[in-house]
């Protein structure tokens, strides 16, 4: 039902939605924000590397082996160059600390990983025009958890990739499917990574702001809206890189940094602008609302609700 309403979008058009999202990505400026995550997604990347790293060492070979896999597989979302970086970055550390370094600074890196969960807390607070009034240690506590949960589901995405025709065609060699069924599966392996990215989103947007009111949304508007211009930007901007790659010649050794700061920007952009979306949504929903109880209401009481909402409005763009 819930999916049913937000799709409705509060009566609005995609029109008027669109309209409205334009002017609030302008208001809040969005594109300023992105830049802000892209510089605390930089800082949290390398940190969230090292608690997977930690993660599959306790796996020993097959632990290597798909630290190996996931770190070429990353190649085919982010651009090359970002990617090299990130691998001889990742490699670099493992190599100079030990298994138990890695377990011992788990939480270091783990604690380092969640600032960039934290700033989106923050930067969605904005979107959804609320002020952050939970405690320190609870808006800490829900960025680890985003953080953890976000690892597990990079982690189950990529293994189903990976390994995912192994176990199929073991499934069906142990129970005699045949390949028809090795076939539909590597057909419905991509739909259910989608799915996995869709949770992730939904994730942050359902904890990640400070609202009062909260309902889960897997397919929400905003939701599927991110998913979307992030893959979209991704591809586009891996095209642009592979035909017009300017970036090492103009910026030398720092061209992969510049090029992966980019790409966290359009990542933090695709995130902010699914907020927007879900958040005007949200507010269209409660004017349906209210003006629904207005008409209840004699006309003084009308004017005194009006002004009411107009000063909390006011109140949370403060």
């Amino acid at each position: 039902m819930a999916i049913l309403d937000s799709w409705k979008r509060g009566g609005l058009s995609w029109k008027d939605l669109g309209r409205r999202v334009l002017a609030e990505t302008q208001d809040d400026d969005v594109l300023g924000r992105a830049a802000q995550l892209s510089y605390y997604f930089l800082l949290a990347l390398f940190p969230l590397l090292l608690v997977l790293t930690a993660i599959l060492g306790y796996f020993a070979q097959a632990g290597t082996e798909l630290r190996e896999s996931l770190l070429g597989y990353l190649g085919t979302v982010v651009p090359a160059q970002a990617a090299d970086l990130i691998h001889t970055t990742v490699d670099d550390v493992s190599k100079g600390s030990g298994g138990g370094k890695l377990s011992f600074g788990l939480l270091a890196a783990l604690w380092a990983a969640s600032n960039g969960m934290g700033a989106i807390s923050e930067t969605l607070n904005v979107a959804y025009e609320v002020k952050e009034t939970r405690p320190w240690w609870k808006t800490r506590l829900i960025a680890i958890g985003l953080t953890i949960a976000l690892a597990l589901l990079i982690l189950s995405a990529l293994t189903l990739v990976l390994f995912g025709g192994h176990i199929a065609e073991g499934i069906a060699e142990s129970y005699s499917f045949g390949g028809a069924f090795v076939a539909a599966w590597k057909i419905l392996q991509w739909p259910i990574v989608l799915a996995f990215v869709l949770f992730a989103f939904a994730l942050i947007y359902y904890l990640a702001p400070d609202k009062e009111q909260r309902r889960w949304e897997w397919i929400a508007p905003g939701t599927v809206i991110a998913v979307v211009l992030w893959l979209l930007v991704s591809f586009v901007f891996r095209i642009y890189l592979s035909y017009f790659d300017s970036y090492n010649a103009t910026y030398g050794s720092l061209g992969a940094v510049i090029i992966l700061m980019l790409w966290f920007y359009f990542t933090g952009a695709a995130v902010l602008v699914g907020g927007e979306v879900n958040s005007e949504i949200e507010f269209a929903e409660k004017r349906q609302l209210d003006a629904r109880e207005l008409q209840n209401k004699t006309p003084g009481e009308q004017s005194a609700a009006k002004r009411r909402q107009e000063r909390a409005r006011k109140a949370a763009k403060r």
